[in-house]
């Protein structure tokens, strides 16, 4: 395949990086028609750049292959490379790196060895920047002792900068306002240098305290030919690492065009000195009271700002990279072309990292990745390397992406940007994209007041609630969790007491899938970074707010910076809690629910419980007109029974009762006695200590030798479970599929019961009828219902809820059901017919089982095709079919 100006089949491309800038490099690459080589370490396996190359190699476990030069070396010639391209960071600017590539007869895409060897140590940088006429500040050439860097800040004044002269990135830069500061820092200084460069040579340059970061894109080929590009400010910086970068900048267009041709004309005498080649940029300090500018540095590669440039100047720098040294490539001749900008281009880059906790990188799995709409018509640039399901690791540069806009002018680049920000989706590890949309949005950026001591007096809040304590076990539900997956096993989630969330849900005006806290045994001490309107349910929990009492099952106006604390539960009676903030918590969504399932660590916050420092993330929009001091009415607060009390728990019989699996003694046993809880439950199941049943087989047949044994069963949740002797109560993080006899299903009205119960309480189940279950079911909904409405001062005037809810449960009528029996119905085999028996399984699941208990694929055969029609058919009201071998469950 031809490439503009040259033949692609002439070249083959390593990338000698990872993440976006490797997507970047191939993307330019393909474009040219350019066969590429990416690498990788283990972490990095699934990462979308390995995806995007032509070829992919592993580079081993370790993290640190990156910067393995031989190894990278081994790939190149291996795969047949004969050009690599460094991207920026890991071996980009290593002259020894560049030597070895030369020496093997590949051609390295970017500097010379000698040009990088001159730029990399900042003091030899200064020296050739003052031959070259380019304005230094004043400052020290290298220090040999402490003594020698006060005599030289001395006479420079203070304050000054100490700098590692083989520095980068911030790291080995300290600002010194006096002598102290200046040995606290000397040989830290020195030793981050060493560290990181290699070099522990440090000297001392004056500091600037007004300064803004301008820097110049360059493009030389080599024989002292250069191209200029309008310049860029980054002066918005945190620790000396740029977060938000602009072109051109706004400073450079109020001073005017004297300035900028300067600053081009610096940049452009200080490469041709160096017969620069390829891409690079002067950074040039200049003081925002004088307009006056100073050298500071070259960095010999591939810049991560470069997009911006590329947008007003309508160019492809990686194409040109590209074009100049790649084999086979001619690259277009410098001397006749003139630059010429158009609009204005800005940059954020949005970090894996906590604002709240002082900018710490953060690492973990990304639950939702979405981006605004990415075009030349819409002028939004993203590059990135996430998507959905990422795993951000602790190894490398937090960077996730770098958001770009496009625009006429700098106002409408602002809100393009803010626009952008706010259609943007990071979820599930901490960032600053919050953070950065602040930035857009102060007054001081919008006035280009951007100096390097700006993000020191902005005023950002996170925008969520902050975990101080995380209690016991603490974890995002919402309700009714994970539907519609139980066929492959996926569990629901969701809250074990599904009634006292909901009513907490409904209190602070939440629509009904809205993720909340579910708290157990003791709970959080939580600090609010925003005014919320907030409710605590369940169980009767301690709970102050700045050190005040307050009720539960009422809602209540939690203030910006205000503590909540909630301590254990006050006696025996229950053991979850339950607390709603209008508007849900924002947690990205998981198979469809925010619900934390930590058995499969997936939903909520990182699939796990809260811990100290979590931000529990809320939406950007809270809603207004939700009413404070709602209170459930005390007819509708459940009775906790616990200690001498017993829980009272209806349920249904099936699917394997009397006869066929159970005599009619033990079901009789089985609503008769009370049970303990064993202390060995949780939310997969609550064991129950009882009578043990006699049970109405032998053994269980090609199930198992046990008469608990079946062959194959799919579960109800809520299901009376016997695993052998013991009863288990199915619950929401429970399996999906197993071999025992379950002979009673808890109606969906009273399974909230058994998510309260703790280790020692007694259990009493009560046999009801379908039509009763039913209705019990509707009574709850319009309880949730009403009051949802009276949290927006919405129900009607005059009659109070408990009115209006018996207004509306009078008027209900149970449609027809079939009688209460663990079977429903029989079908008996024939020549043409396997034999089939529908079975009740709780108030929303009907099992059907086919033939006889035996393995038979034929049955198999004939569950799929059951699932086929049912789907086909499309009926009302069916959320799922769960198959087993020779059964399905019908819910």
């Amino acid at each position: 395949m031809a490439g503009a100006n040259g033949s692609a089949s002439k070249s083959k491309l390593l990338i000698a990086n990872r993440g976006e800038i490797t997507r970047r490099v191939i993307r330019s690459a393909k474009a040219l028609g350019i066969p590429t080589v990416a690498v990788f370490t283990e972490p990095d396996a699934l990462s979308l750049h390995v995806k995007d190359g032509d070829e992919a190699v592993c580079l081993g476990s370790s993290p640190k292959e990156y910067t393995n030069a031989q190894k990278l070396l081994e790939v190149a010639k291996t795969t047949k490379c004969n050009a690599v391209h460094p991207g920026y960071g890991f071996l980009s600017e290593s002259a020894e790196f560049v030597d070895m590539c030369e020496e093997a007869g590949i051609a390295f895409l970017g500097p010379k060895s000698d040009t990088m060897r001159l730029f990399s140590r900042k003091h030899d940088a200064r020296a050739f920047a003052e031959n070259a006429k380019v304005p230094i500040l004043a400052g020290s050439s290298l220090l040999s002792s402490v003594e020698e860097a006060q005599a030289q800040a001395d006479k420079v004044g203070y304050p000054v900068l100490l700098k590692a002269t083989g520095g980068g990135g911030g790291i080995g830069i300290y600002i010194c306002h006096s002598k102290d500061d200046l040995v606290k820092n000397f040989e830290t200084a020195g030793r981050q240098g060493k560290a990181n460069f290699g070099d522990a040579g440090v000297f001392v340059e004056k500091y600037v305290q007004r300064a803004r970061h301008i820097e110049v894109q360059m493009f030389g080929d080599g024989q002292g030919n250069m191209v200029t590009f309008v310049e860029r400010e980054c002066s918005i910086q945190r620790r000396h690492q740029k977060i938000v970068e602009e072109t051109p900048s706004p400073y450079v267009d109020r001073m005017g065009s004297e300035l900028r041709q300067e600053l081009a004309a610096a940049a452009n005498r200080l490469g041709a000195a160096a017969q620069y080649r390829s891409a690079g940029t002067v950074e040039f300090l200049v003081d925002d009271d004088t307009a006056k500018f100073y050298f500071l540095e070259v960095n010999t590669r591939l810049q991560v700002e470069h997009g911006i440039t590329e947008m007003v100047n309508r160019v492809d720098l990686v194409a040109w990279q590209l074009k100049l040294q790649c084999p086979g490539f001619k690259a277009d001749s410098l001397v006749d072309f003139k630059p010429s900008h158009k609009g204005h281009a800005i940059e954020v880059r949005i970090n894996a990292e906590d604002p709240f906790r002082d900018f710490a990188p953060s690492a973990g799995t990304l639950g939702l990745v979405e981006w605004p709409e990415c075009s030349s018509e819409t002028g939004v640039r993203v590059d990135s390397w996430i998507e959905r399901g990422t795993t951000i690791s602790p190894h490398y540069d937090s960077l996730l992406a770098k958001l770009m806009v496009f625009a006429p002018d700098r106002a409408a680049a602002t809100n393009k940007m803010s626009a952008a920000l706010a259609e943007t989706k990071v979820m599930g590890v901490p960032s600053n994209k919050d953070y950065l949309a602040c930035v857009m949005a102060d007054p001081r950026f919008a006035a280009g007041e951007t100096t390097t001591s700006f993000l020191k007096d902005l005023d950002f809040s996170p925008h969520g609630i902050e975990v101080i304590d995380p209690g016991m076990n603490t974890t995002v539900q919402d309700w009714p969790g994970r539907t519609k997956l139980w066929h492959i096993g996926v569990p629901p989630s969701g809250p074990m007491d599904s009634l006292a969330f909901r009513l907490a849900n409904a209190l602070v005006g939440n629509d009904t899938d809205a993720a909340g806290l579910e708290i157990t045994l003791s709970g959080p001490t939580l600090c609010f970074h925003t005014d919320l309107i907030v409710a605590i349910t369940g169980a009767a929990f301690e709970a102050t707010l700045d050190g005040s009492p307050i009720p539960l099952w009422q809602s209540f106006k939690a203030p910006k910076g205000s503590q909540l604390a909630i301590g254990k539960v006050k006696g025996e009676a229950g053991c979850r809690g339950y607390v709603a903030v209008g508007g849900g918590v924002d947690v990205p969504l998981y198979l469809g629910s925010r619900s934390t399932f930590p058995g499969g660590k997936l939903g909520g916050l990182q699939g796990r419980a809260l811990r100290k420092g979590d931000l529990v993330p809320l939406p950007l929009k809270i809603p207004t007109g939700i009413m404070e001091g709602v209170t459930v009415p005390a007819d509708w607060k459940p009775t906790y029974s616990g200690g001498e009390g017993v829980w009272e728990v209806q349920a249904l019989p099936g699917p394997n009762a009397e006869p066929d699996y159970f005599t009619p003694e033990d079901i009789s046993t089985f609503y008769s006695s009370t049970y303990k809880v064993h202390y060995n439950s949780n939310r997969l199941g609550i064991r129950l200590q009882g009578p043990r049943p006699k049970f109405a087989r032998p053994d269980g047949g090609e199930g198992g030798s046990h008469p608990s044994n079946v062959h194959d069963h799919v579960y109800a949740i809520g299901t009376i479970n016997f695993t052998g002797d013991m009863p288990v109560a199915l619950m929401f993080d429970g399996p999906s599929l197993g071999g025992f006899v379950c002979p009673a299903t808890i109606t969906s009205s009273d399974l909230w019961k058994m998510g309260q119960c703790r280790a020692g309480d007694g259990i009493r189940f009560k046999p009801t009828k379908l039509g009763d279950a039913y209705s019990k079911c509707l009574k709850m909904d319009h309880m949730v219902e009403l009051l949802k409405l009276e949290a927006f001062g919405k129900v009607k005037s005059g009659k109070t809820l408990e009115q209006q809810l018996k207004a509306l449960t009078s008027k209900l009528v149970a449609p027809d059901m079939p009688e209460t029996s663990a079977v429903l119905e029989r079908i008996s085999s024939s020549e043409s017919h396997p034999g089939a028996i529908y079975r009740l399984a709780g108030d929303r699941y009907v099992q059907v089982e086919y033939g006889p208990m035996e393995l038979d694929l034929n049955l198999r055969v004939r569950i799929y095709e059951l699932e086929k029609h049912l789907k086909q058919q499309g009926v009302e009201g069916l959320v799922e079919t769960s198959p087993g071998v020779r059964s399905c469950m019908i819910e």
